[in-house]
C-alpha cells in the first residue's frame, strides 16, 4: 500500500511557558503513547525541573509523526493522546483521511471503515470498474463514455473523495 502502510510514532515538544517568557528554552520530547496520564506526567516532571521556580504553564512548541496532522499549541492531552493512538492504528492513510476530515476522528473512521473503495491509478479508474461491478459495459458503447468527466462531476457532487499517496495512486471513498 506504499506510504499509507507508514508507520507513525506521535511525539510532542512541550515547554515550559515561564522559563519561555524569562527568555529560556526549557522542555521535553514526550512520545505519545496511548496513556494520556503518562503524558501529563511527563509535562509536570518536565515542569518540577524548570529553571524557573514554582513553574506551571507550558505549550506544545513542536510535533513530528503525526503525518500531516496538525497539533495545536495549546491542545487537550487526551485529544492528543486520541489522535496518536488513531495514527499509529491507521497509519499514514489515516493521517490524510484524518486531515481531509478537518480533524474530524469520528468522520475519519467512518470514511475508512465504510467508505473505502480501494487504491486506484485514477479515480477514473475506479469508476470504470465500479460500473463494471454493476454491469458489463458493451464494447460500442465504452468509446462514448468519459470516464474522467464523470469522475470530476462524482468528486464535484461530494459523492467521492480521495486523498493521493503516490503519483498515480489514489484511495478512493464513497461519501456518506
Amino acid at each position: 500500500m506504499g506510504q499509507a502502510a507508514e508507520i507513525l510514532e506521535p511525539r510532542i515538544y512541550v515547554a515550559c511557558l515561564a522559563a519561555y517568557n524569562g527568555g529560556l528554552l526549557h522542555g521535553a520530547w514526550i512520545d505519545v503513547d496511548d496513556d494520556a496520564d503518562a503524558v501529563r506526567a511527563q509535562i509536570a516532571a518536565m515542569l518540577a525541573a524548570s529553571p524557573e521556580p514554582g513553574a506551571e504553564e507550558w505549550a506544545i512548541h513542536d510535533y513530528e509523526g503525526f503525518g500531516g496532522v496538525e497539533i495545536a499549541e495549546y491542545a487537550a492531552i487526551d485529544r492528543v493522546v486520541e489522535v496518536a493512538a488513531f495514527l499509529r492504528a491507521r497509519g499514514r492513510l489515516g493521517a490524510l483521511v484524518l486531515a481531509y476530515c478537518d480533524g474530524d476522528l469520528d468522520r475519519a473512521l467512518e470514511a475508512l471503515d465504510e467508505g473505502y473503495r480501494g487504491r486506484f491509478a485514477s479515480l477514473a479508474d475506479c469508476l470504470e470498474e465500479a460500473c463494471e461491478d454493476l454491469t458489463a459495459v458493451p464494447e460500442g458503447l465504452r468509446r462514448y463514455i468519459d470516464w474522467d468527466a464523470m469522475a470530476r462531476d462524482a468528486a464535484l457532487n461530494g459523492e467521492v473523495f480521495t486523498v493521493e499517496t503516490a503519483p498515480d495512486e489514489v484511495h478512493v471513498f464513497w461519501a456518506r
